[in-house]
């Protein structure tokens, strides 16, 4: 790669530095004190890159979630744009592990385009931006498939840029890839991570992940219709996202289009029944399709079916 490359992937701006020394923001908790050494404790967060649908909504990127664990980063999910999104959230809140040479473990809920989309990014602009390790990947089966079509259609691109001036290296765009059962998953010094299946149509895998840290369990759904499965790997987890779906949208006085969001996807009364019973310290809705109505219709009916601490994820939202 280019010394100018390497150069701009090496600057850190200064509130990067600052907000990882702060206890501001979820950013860092207060310093754990062993005689006159002060040790900073990095606490667990999830940083949604993207909580958007195949909706083009300018203001909600292609569904992505990033868990955050002593300055590594774990994806969830690939949707468009997730590399970017991933530097905005480096820029916005300082988050060091979202850099783009460090975006090397994705987990996939299922292959539906919109949170796949984005896995060509993943592999080959971090790559292009300083990545000398393979990207490891997991998910269901299929995924090696659409791993070696993707590295095929591109292979006048590493061609190029390994033999030409940019002199890339020989392993950065390589994948790694996991393809997964329920069960635990993956496992390191940060966290260890369980897949258990969900109800997503007619799909034969789809998944959602329980991570598990030092401080926190953080649930993700992905994309569900209710199951108990979600309350299951719950269980008073801190945080639980959950896809969610307006029932009052036009489309669902089609009968055709009711029968399949009733089947793919999860409504606010049934989202009310799965949080009550799940019991999280804090809710936060994800993968919002909201049917072409306001945010404010969807989350009203929400509202009305769960009096627990919950929030309307955002793109860039930390929690």
């Amino acid at each position: 790669m280019n010394s100018w490359l390497m150069r701009k992937s090496l600057v850190v701006p200064i509130f990067a530095v600052t907000s990882l020394l702060l206890p501001v923001g979820g950013m860092a908790q207060a310093a754990a004190v062993r005689g006159d050494e002060a040790r900073p404790t990095m606490r667990t967060q999830v940083v949604i890159l993207g909580s958007g649908t195949p909706v083009a909504d300018p203001e909600r990127w292609g569904p992505a979630v990033a868990v955050v664990v002593n300055d590594r980063a774990y994806l969830v999910d690939c949707g468009p744009g997730v590399v970017r999104r991933a530097a905005a959230a480096v820029e916005k809140d300082g988050i060091a592990a979202l850099k783009a040479p460090n975006l090397d473990i994705v987990f996939v809920t299922h292959l539906h385009s919109d949170h796949t989309l984005g896995y060509p990014d993943l592999i080959f602009s971090p790559w292009v931006l300083g990545r000398t390790a393979p990207l490891e990947a997991y998910g269901p089966h299929g995924l090696k498939k659409m791993t070696a079509n993707i590295e095929k259609a591109w292979q006048e691109d590493i061609r190029v840029r390994r033999a030409g001036l940019e002199q890339a290296n020989a392993t950065g765009y390589k994948v790694n890839v996991h393809e997964i059962a329920p069960g635990i998953v993956y496992r390191d010094e940060n966290v260890t991570v369980t897949a258990f299946p969900v109800k997503h149509g007619i799909w034969k895998e789809a998944y959602g992940y329980k991570f598990e840290t030092k401080d926190r369990k953080i649930v993700l759904s992905g994309d569900t219709a209710p199951t108990d499965e979600v309350v299951k790997a719950c269980d008073g987890c801190d945080v639980l996202l959950h896809e969610v779906y307006n029932p009052h949208g036009n489309e669902l006085n089609d009968r055709h289009w009711k029968e399949y969001f009733r089947t793919f996807h999860t409504s606010p009364a049934e989202l009310g029944d799965i949080a009550r019973r799940a019991h999280p310290k804090l809710l936060v809705t994800y993968h919002q399709v909201l049917e072409g109505l306001p945010e404010e219709d969807l989350m009203e009916q929400i509202k009305k079916e769960y009096s627990g601490e919950w929030v309307s994820g955002q793109d860039l939202g930390v929690y």
